[in-house]
């Protein structure tokens, strides 16, 4: 029989729905702590319960914290809280099914719990028509703020609105906050699908089993934290996979200083800049650059629950931080009335960066793409490098680090583009185009222009950026010619070792011989296809 599906177009503007399911933890409670707490008024802003043992028993709001009781906890009460509750795992949080509470447990020496912060988990429904534009943009989204400001609350709808929108959502629910305790997720998600992590350190693990496995077209992560989940995350980023997650940070600027998390806005690296560089950026020889490309497009600090600060384009905002410049990002608040308002817009150069430019000239229709029974060729090239548009390639399976250096070495008139709705060309590799997934199938059934590489390398990415561009640019001797010279005076300036970029057997033993003309020892290190120089002091 058919049933009605609560859609993002149920909640008008304003207009939010909160189910917080009350009643199910105050059913876990001692009676005497529950009758008190039934007696307090706005239970609907109510907050946390506290139950250490020994000490009164309180009940946390906004604005203030009540005792409930005279006397202290007792370990009967304690025990009859988690003897009600799911089983608490390694991170020592249990929950309740199919509710978002969260109990996480304090316990002594002896491993004997002591201590309960029982979290009230609410789903708020329509809560993120303030950034609804940027969700549904199709770009990665990293949101930031301090503990309990809403930043899984957002997460949760996000992850509902583009689940009822037909895209195919996987949410990766470490502590089951997003999803709800039990087997069977809240309906708050909607129709997202959830995969439980058995231990938090395995989280990373579970991020890219959700990628290999089940063909997200975004992937949902609550508290991204270690290294490990860090680079996995630009694992799926690469992988062409929409990504939504929160970090630990009330900043964009705490994030780039957080050594373990940096990595998620590109990084941060110590260059060396020659004499006359220097002088003319009129800074130090050594200045801190940006590593890579951010694996987050987009970054929102959440300042309150409806005001949040957007940086729409990270790339340029860390790059803006580390020339010591403050970046100005875009600030929406939502008025008592329900309204969204920006009280500060972003500079105008980032928000013609949102916007997609024309390439004129151009007719798809006239553009042609390798067959996927015949040995992939270049498509005609896209345009001439004196021209002023921009070309944005969407890469499927590339490397985005090596692809960014290797348009900016040639200095082609394009950029890359995350969201394959919005890109003009796709370069993918060959082993996916083989298998034509499905967003190949819908590159080449829109007849956009498709070029395939055989493997992952630079040289590769040169060579077809070339014949997009009508370029001559550099050939693979000259690049590496080019990749010795920099990492020779790299050497010679700093002392420490420095690795160029993976190359072919030919071009390494090239590089070998040019690094002896400067006195230099190098060695090849690595496995192929990674298999690359690094050059020492002797």
């Amino acid at each position: 029989m058919p049933h009605a599906v609560t859609t993002p177009d149920s909640f008008p503007p304003g207009q939010q729905r909160v189910t917080d399911n009350l009643e199910q933890l105050l059913a876990c409670l001692p009676l005497e702590v529950r009758d008190s707490l039934q007696s307090q008024d706005r239970l609907e802003e109510l907050l946390e319960i506290v139950l250490d043992l020994g000490r009164e028993p309180e009940a946390r709001f906004p604005d203030r914290a009540v005792y409930l009781l005279d006397r202290g906890v007792t370990g009967e009460d304690i025990d009859f809280v988690t003897n009600r509750v799911g089983a608490f795992g390694k991170d020592n949080r249990a929950g309740i099914e199919r509710t978002l509470h969260r109990i996480s447990a304090i316990r002594n020496r002896q491993g004997r719990i002591v201590g309960l912060t029982c979290r009230i988990g609410r789903a708020v429904y329509g809560t993120i028509d303030i950034l609804r534009d940027v969700v549904e943009s199709g770009k990665s989204i990293l949101m930031l703020g301090r503990p309990g400001v809403g930043k899984t609350t957002k997460l949760r709808e996000m992850a509902r609105v583009l689940a009822e929108q037909g895209r195919r959502v996987v949410i990766v629910d470490t502590s089951n906050e997003i999803g709800g305790d039990g087997d069977i997720p809240h309906p708050a998600i909607g129709r997202s699908r959830r995969m439980q992590v058995a231990e938090p350190n395995h989280q990373h693990a579970v991020m890219i089993e959700a990628v290999e496995n089940h063909m997200p077209q975004v992937v949902v992560i609550d508290e991204i934290g270690t290294e490990a989940e860090s680079y996995a995350a630009r694992t799926i980023a690469e992988r062409g996979v929409q990504l939504i997650g929160t970090a630990h940070g009330n900043s964009l600027e705490n994030l780039l200083m957080n050594p373990t998390l940096s990595d998620l806005v590109g990084g941060i690296q110590a260059v060396t800049l020659s004499d006359d560089e220097a002088r003319r950026r009129g800074t130090q020889k050594t200045v801190l650059e940006r590593k890579s490309p951010p694996t987050f497009d987009v970054v929102i600090e959440i300042i309150e629950v409806d005001k949040l600060a957007i940086h729409h384009n990270v790339h340029d905002t860390v790059d803006q931080l580390l020339r010591g410049t403050s970046p100005r990002p875009e600030i929406r608040v939502r008025r008592d009335d329900g309204q969204v308002e920006v009280v500060q817009e972003a500079p105008a150069r980032e928000r013609l960066l949102q916007e997609k430019v024309p390439l004129p000239g151009l007719r798809p229709s006239g553009l042609r793409t390798a067959s996927v029974e015949e040995e992939p060729r270049m498509a005609v090239p896209l345009a001439t490098a004196g021209s002023v548009s921009v070309v944005r390639i969407f890469p499927y399976g590339v490397s985005r680090s090596r692809l960014e250096r290797a348009i900016g070495d040639l200095k082609v008139p394009a950029r890359i583009s995350r969201d394959l709705h919005d890109a003009d060309a796709v370069i993918a590799l060959k082993q996916h185009y083989r298998r034509e997934p499905a967003k190949l199938r819908e590159a080449l059934g829109g007849n956009m222009p498709t070029f395939v590489i055989r493997s992952n390398t630079y040289s590769q990415m040169t060579q077809v950026l070339r014949e997009m561009f009508q370029v001559s640019g550099l050939d693979d001797e000259e690049l590496a010619r080019r990749d010795v010279e920099e990492g020779v005076e790299k050497v010679m300036q700093v002392g420490e070792p420095v690795e160029l970029l993976p190359q072919s057997a030919y071009i390494r033993r090239l590089q070998h011989q040019l690094v002896e003309q400067y006195c230099l020892a190098s060695e090849s290190v690595g496995t192929e296809p990674y298999r690359r120089v690094r050059i020492t002091k002797p």
